[in-house]
């Protein structure tokens, strides 16, 4: 009952969607050029999607985009660092450390995370960068939206339909060929550890 009023209630959404985009957050240039991280090896994606412990449906995607700089595509994402500019639900400088607080944050109050990684060429990398910071502010349960049309504008990527359900785009992402998943469950982990 209670899937069929949150489909319910999606199904008005497009309309909504359509006319109230998210909020602007725009961080000065100083504090972008400060933070900017890129990641030492090969360039990959990997879609984060946040879960419900209960029902293993999906609550929240985010994208992380490791090219010619690592940032994190977090459309109307609810995670704050003072360390972490934000442009647009576009996050800078997503080094390891950062990205560890992040997983400690979804995987909590009820809710685990799926973290699905597929390596890419340098061009496919740097295009989802273009893309994601090129999207504009995302309105409210729009995130798989976003990430999914992000996505499906990617070479090899095409068979990502648009989606509003998180746990849809991560069966998706899973039949893609080389992808590889963790998911963690229970109480966060030190950011230093591993």
């Amino acid at each position: 009952m209670r899937r069929r009023a949150l489909l319910l209630g999606l199904a008005a959404l497009p309309a909504l969607g359509a006319c109230s985009p998210g909020t602007s957050v725009w961080a000065p240039d100083e504090a972008v050029e400060r933070a900017r991280y890129r990641a030492p090896g090969p360039t990959y994606l990997a879609l984060v999607t946040v879960r419900n412990e209960g029902d293993g449906q999906g609550a929240h995607s985010a994208l992380l985009i490791s090219a010619s700089e690592r940032v994190l595509f977090d459309p109307f994402g609810g995670w704050k660092d003072a360390a972490v500019p934000e442009r647009d639900d576009v996050l800078f400088g997503f080094s390891p450390e950062v990205e560890a607080r992040y997983l400690n944050y979804q995987a909590g109050g009820g809710y685990y995370y799926v973290r699905q990684e597929i390596a890419v060429s340098p061009e496919v990398a740097d295009q989802a960068l273009a893309l994601a910071k090129g999207y504009g502010p995302v309105g409210m349960a729009q995130c798989t939206i976003a990430v999914s049309n992000v996505l499906k504008q990617l070479p090899g990527f095409e068979s990502l339909r648009t989606t509003w359900f998180p746990e849809h785009l991560s069966t998706r992402f899973a039949k893609l060929p080389g992808v590889t998943t963790t998911e963690r469950h229970g109480p966060p982990i030190p950011a230093d550890a591993g």
